[in-house]
């Protein structure tokens, strides 16, 4: 058994999101990761994909906006989002603090960035590069 307390393990910081890793597991089917990403008002992940591993985020507190091609849902408190290995989406906090809980589940963890405009400093990586253009 493993147990977390969420707002214990919080850790924000102004200039960027905060994604802790809290654990990680492996089953006989896929590998698993457990996560708490803090959020300061109005930041922004970039707009990614995880190829081979399902993403789930459990709003515990504040909320923003997840967006997909195509579709952007208000996330609030007690909601949770599942996506697809993928599945480009990105996450806009909204105007407070926002703690997510997160699990990531397959076969690899990696994530490919298709863009980060709200980061002046984020370059594209070759294996980003090479992924998105075979899309």
């Amino acid at each position: 058994m493993h147990v977390y307390d969420l707002q214990k393990e919080a850790q924000f910081k102004p200039e960027r999101h905060v994604e802790k890793v809290l654990g990680r597991f492996e089953t006989r089917w896929d590998k698993v990761d457990v996560t708490v990403a803090c959020w300061e008002p109005g930041q922004v992940s970039p707009n990614h994909a995880h190829p081979d591993a399902t993403e789930i985020y459990f709003c515990f507190t504040g909320g923003g906006k997840m967006k997909v091609p195509g579709q952007a849902v208000d996330v609030k408190p007690g909601q949770f989002i599942v996506h697809p290995p993928g599945e480009l989406h990105e996450y806009a906090n909204g105007p407070e603090r926002t703690l997510l809980y997160r699990v990531r589940c397959g076969a690899g963890m990696a994530s490919r960035t298709k863009e980060w405009p709200t980061n002046k400093e984020w370059k594209p990586k070759p294996e980003d590069i090479e992924y998105y253009n075979g899309r």
